[in-house]
């Protein structure tokens, strides 16, 4: 698919021939916090893209608001699966046991894996600037 309408036509003088589609860029910010929520600063980014969809929701972009609604349902819904995890670490017989390592290694290859590729997925589509839901968790885009 080109960028150009025209194959044959030469973008502007000083033009840029990809527009970016509106609310690509906090789309992408949206997908980038959720990643660092799972893997680098877990409350920080979580706070600031709770700050971000309140702030946004209601005037941004429907791509914007799309990837907004996806990171902040994903996010709640990796907080609910660690909570599951240490209650199952709890009910197994606590840290010092030797299910802990036996849950911890099943909630990190399975849960923590999947939705961080879910993430990365998402952020693929924010910088193409396609709208994304994502499976089993997500929240449907208007």
């Amino acid at each position: 698919m080109p960028l150009l309408e025209n194959d044959s036509e030469a973008p502007p003088e000083g033009g840029d021939p990809y527009q970016a589609p509106p609310g690509q860029t906090l789309a992408v910010a949206a997908e980038a916090l959720y990643i660092a929520n799972l893997l680098l600063a877990p409350g920080l980014s979580f706070a600031i893209l709770v700050w971000l969809y309140f702030k946004h929701r209601a005037s941004a972009p429907s791509l914007a608001v799309c990837h907004l609604k996806q990171t902040v349902s994903a996010s709640i819904w990796a907080g609910i699966l660690l909570v599951i995890a240490n209650l199952a670490i709890l009910l197994l017989g606590g840290y010092t046991s030797a299910n802990t390592w036996t849950v911890l290694i099943i909630y990190f290859t399975t849960c923590h894996s999947t939705l961080v590729l879910l993430g990365i997925l998402g952020l693929a589509k924010a910088m193409a600037g396609q709208k994304y839901v994502y499976p089993l968790i997500g929240r449907p885009c208007g």
